[in-house]
């Protein structure tokens, strides 16, 4: 058995990223300044996409969409219930109703057949995810989806590919830069979209509903003063995250690279372990895996998920449980008469789904240890 605890995830931070940080601490300006006007141009780049906007969270994007697109009771967002809570609370917070579609079985992913079917006359947005990095078929959801806009949620998959282009580059696409993520601010998240006023639109919700920034006004000779237009909110990031988010995204191809390496392994490993199911990559269109968890499924009468991750955790391994149904949680049963039996994939996967340790600074003896601490749970 190991010694040492090993935890499912750990920030993959370096000297050069403590030493981009304390640069902007040294600068004077620690606030909305040149880095984060540097990181969301370094994002557009990445993603081939043109406008960029960084932001206190991923969350706080959708927040400030259901405002742009005048989201209003009554109307629907078709979403995955497979995924973190904090999209479907938006659409609650906004009056829309969340309309939760059913996922692949063995990727997890939003299908189209899915979305057509969920479709109706008060749909106003699609938000499918890239689940755990794994690229949604964006082609066929859009084809769907027609004249409805389609948000990707891309909070898992900085360095995820589709068709040879990364997600997000066509339409608009919400990453996140959480502690746990590819990439990190601490906290943090960006919007980008091919749309320059949705682009501004955002900005200016972001911050109090002024119609410039702090940076904006003292670099392009804006009055201090600028005057509200409309009621906003203060989601800035930080010059402090974003110059750690500017950094990593320097060598993010490295750290997915390590990503890929130790989840290959896993892959080699599980092909002799049955009761344990990883999830399978999406099938019949090219895609890059961004490798941000590496999920499988506790599939076995001898043993339960909880008391699986318990009795690794004895074994000083760490896991995570990413996601359980949004659909079946205390509010979402209760408010909406949500109940067992909507989404037979999703809440079979629910009730199975573990998320193993996956991170750069892991290595093959760290998969060994995973792989032999769930071979003696199961004997």
């Amino acid at each position: 058995m190991r010694k040492e605890f090993l935890p499912f995830t750990a920030p993959a931070v370096n000297e050069n990223d403590i030493a981009a940080v304390s640069a902007v601490l040294r600068s004077g300006w620690i606030t909305n300044g040149p880095v984060n006007a540097e990181f969301e141009q370094e994002m557009c780049k990445y993603t081939g996409n043109t406008h960029a906007v960084a932001l206190a969270s991923a969350t706080a994007g959708m927040h400030l969409l259901m405002k742009v697109l005048d989201i209003k009771p009554g109307d629907e967002i078709i979403t995955p219930s497979m995924t973190w809570v904090s999209i479907a609370n938006m659409i609650v917070l906004a009056g829309a109703k969340p309309v939760f579609v059913d996922v692949d079985r063995d990727t997890l992913l939003v299908q189209p057949e899915a979305v057509k079917a969920a479709i109706t006359e008060r749909t106003k947005l699609i938000v499918p995810v890239h689940f755990a990095g794994a690229a949604l078929d964006l082609d066929a959801i859009k084809a769907v989806a027609g004249d409805i806009p389609v948000l990707e949620d891309a909070a898992h998959a900085v360095g995820t590919f589709y068709k040879g282009r990364h997600i997000g580059q066509n339409g608009m696409a919400l990453y996140s830069f959480h502690a746990i993520k590819n990439i990190t601010c601490g906290e943090g998240g960006m919007f980008i979209t091919d749309n320059a006023e949705l682009a501004d639109l955002m900005r200016r919700w972001k911050f109090h509903g002024i119609g410039m920034d702090a940076f904006d006004r003292q670099n392009r000779g804006r009055s201090p003063q600028a005057e509200v237009l409309a009621p906003g909110f203060k989601y800035n990031l930080t010059d402090m995250q974003a110059a750690l988010g500017l950094s990593q995204l320097r060598r993010v191809d490295e750290i997915n690279a390590k990503r890929r390496e130790l989840a290959a392994l896993y892959d080699e490993y599980f092909q002799e372990i049955p009761e344990v199911l990883p999830l399978v990559k999406p099938q019949g269109y090219d895609s890059v895996h961004a490798h941000h968890l590496y999920v499988v499924r506790v599939n076995t009468p001898k043993i339960d998920r909880n008391t699986f991750m318990a009795e690794l955790k004895k074994r000083n391994i760490g896991t995570g449980i990413h996601f359980r149904c949004a659909h079946l949680q205390k509010f979402y049963r209760e408010y909406f008469n949500f109940a067992p039996g909507m989404l037979p994939a999703t809440e079979f996967n629910s009730d199975r789904i573990c998320s193993l340790p996956l991170f750069p600074g892991m290595d093959a003896d760290d998969v060994k240890d995973v792989i032999e601490a769930i071979k003696d749970v199961l004997a």
